[in-house]
């Protein structure tokens, strides 16, 4: 049976770290890590995450900013107020909370946003430093999944890795993570032919394809080590990954659970960043 990797326990261990390294950092510099979060319309889920955010920032003592806007903001009012935190000294990250509503670009807001205030890391500037791993800022996401498997003991470097899908949020850079940590990486996706034979011969299985209890047992080498970065709602309103965790976890050796695997450890990377972007300032300053 697979050890369990505890997202939840091994967030609260990172919070605490980066609210102590926070304290040291306003008592050197005489300022706090400042984040603003911009969220349009009133999407449910979008809203959760968002006083998640302000919740965490809260937690590990940061300065924070939610800015709410009706779902009828114009692009230019939205791209006026990105400008504005661009140049607000208090603020060292800014985050527009996706999807926007249809009528707004979301490709122009997020190319406004300063690359060095970019803490999701989609510019495409960040982007490219990943790319060649001279890097300030991680997405959040893969950021965390590297960080679970760190602090889990995984070895990465010289195992074969296999990452099913292939989105700018999650595949593509935890694709580049692993390779950056000398791993041998396969990227899956939904034209790949016979997956489950490419899937069986990894040592680690990152599964971010978004499709409920895809990855069944069959798919998985034994012993592999299986991080599971869906969130999918089942109609009795349960929530259940990308793989089919009761199948999976006999053979795996390691596997994360949702919820409380890799989920717990995206916001607490946000904050990471955050403070980066704050040290890099105070650096400059």
């Amino acid at each position: 049976m697979a050890t369990r990797i505890d997202g939840k326990l091994i967030s609260a261990q990172i919070r605490e770290e980066i609210k102590a390294e926070t304290a040291e950092f306003q008592k050197e510099n005489g300022f706090l890590p400042g984040l603003a979060v911009i969220i349009v319309g009133e999407n449910p889920a979008s809203q959760v995450y968002v006083r998640n955010k302000k919740k965490a920032c809260e937690e590990v003592g940061f300065y924070s900013r939610v800015y709410e806007l009706p779902e009828s903001t114009a692009q230019a009012e939205l791209n006026a107020l990105v400008d504005e935190l661009n140049n607000d000294e208090a603020i060292h990250g800014i985050l527009v909370q996706l999807p926007l509503p249809k009528h707004l670009d979301e490709t122009e807001v997020l190319l406004r946003i300063n690359p060095e205030k970019d803490v999701d890391a989609f510019h495409p500037y960040n982007v490219g430093k990943i790319m060649i791993g001279d890097y300030s800022f991680l997405p959040c996401t893969p950021a965390g999944v590297m960080a679970l498997l760190e602090r889990t003991g995984v070895e990465i470097a010289g195992k074969k890795c296999v990452v099913i899908g292939r989105s700018n949020i999650v595949g593509k850079p935890m694709a580049m993570l692993l390779l950056h940590a000398n791993g041998t990486v396969t990227i899956c996706h939904s034209r790949t032919k016979n997956l489950a034979e490419t899937t069986r011969e990894a040592d680690i299985l990152v599964v971010a394809i978004g499709k409920a209890d895809f990855v069944t047992a069959d798919m998985v080498k034994p012993g592999a080590v299986v991080i599971d970065v869906g969130m999918n709602r089942r109609e009795d309103g349960k929530l259940t990954g990308d793989v089919d965790f009761a199948s999976v976890e006999p053979i795996a050796s390691a596997i994360t659970p949702v919820p409380g695997g890799v989920g717990p450890m995206t916001i607490t990377m946000l904050l990471k960043n955050t403070l980066t972007a704050a040290r890099n300032k105070a650096g400059k300053s």
